[in-house]
Formats: structure tokens, sequence, C-alpha cells
């Protein structure tokens, strides 16, 4: 049996601030396996969205896509994202909305409850390192996360929403 919840990190370890995803799962797996609460969570990171990603989300009761975003409000956002068509010039990058419109079309049935966790990045140069502020905002979406990680159900992370963000 596969985990009830997959949690995507997006992000380029290489590049700054586009470390972000790579940095919070890897602080995510240390926690989950020190709760025990690692068999409730399948782990992915790639540097994109790709559209193999979409078989990742079959049997899931909960998706959660973690990327650093270059103007996000700091120090994270948080809301819910449903299928849609995604601007994309490829195939291999894709936005979560477009992942989960691409389950629909192949499954037939609509794709797990799914969620984006952006954090806030500065600089997103290659061979730069995660700025101070990022280091911050990693520190921050890490709390927030762990909270979403002790009680994973679509009622309770639909309950942390913020009230503008309810409405997307």
């Amino acid at each position: 049996m596969s985990a009830s919840v997959v949690v995507f990190a997006i992000g380029n370890p290489s590049r700054g601030d586009d470390a972000i995803g790579p940095v919070l799962i890897e602080r995510l797996a240390d926690w989950l396996d020190a709760e025990g609460l690692a068999e409730q969570f399948e782990l992915v990171e790639d540097f994109q969205l790709q559209i193999e990603h979409v078989l990742d989300l079959t049997g899931r009761q909960l998706a959660l896509f973690i990327d650093a975003g270059a103007n996000t409000a700091a120090p994270y956002t948080f809301q819910r994202c449903a299928p849609s068509v995604g601007i994309a010039h490829t195939t291999h990058e894709l936005p979560p909305e477009a992942v989960l419109q691409v389950y629909v079309q192949t499954e037939g049935t609509a794709p797990p409850p799914a969620f984006v966790l952006c954090v806030s990045g500065e600089h997103f140069e290659l061979g730069e390192p995660l700025t101070a502020a990022a280091e911050r905002h990693v520190g921050e979406a890490f709390d927030f996360l762990k909270r979403l990680c002790l009680e994973p159900s679509l009622a309770v992370w639909s309950r942390t929403l913020l009230p503008t963000e309810r409405s997307n």
C-alpha cells in the first residue's frame, strides 16, 4: 500500500533560494522518521514538475507541492490548488495545477486534494547559497509543515488557509 500523502519538493539545490524545496524535504524526511510518521508520507524531490509525476498521485488522500517563489509574500503562502490547463512551453516543466489536470485526463477521475506551500525566495542564481532571508522563511515554513504533517487531513489542511486563500 502506498503512503496516503505525497509531498513534492521542487527546486534546484545549486540555484540559491531555489533550493528551498529540497532543503525543506530533507528536514521533513528526518523529522518524519524521528516522529514515526514516515510511512504515511511519500516524499518526491525533483528540479521541476513533469508529466510523469501524475503517477505519484495515484491512490493518495492528499498531495502537497513545496516550491520557492520569487514574488511570494514572506515567509510563505499556503493554498489549495485545482486542476487547470497550465501555461508551459514543453511537457518537461509543469505547474502543480497542470499536473493535476493531466491526472484528470489520464485517470478519468478527480485527483487527490492538493495544496501548494510556496516559500518566499529572493535570489536564484547558479552557484549561490540560500539567502539569510530564505533561511528564516524555511524555518517558519518547516514549523508550519510539521503542524500539517501531524494532522494530514483535508479538513485540517483546509482550516489552515487564510480567509483570502479559502476562496481560491
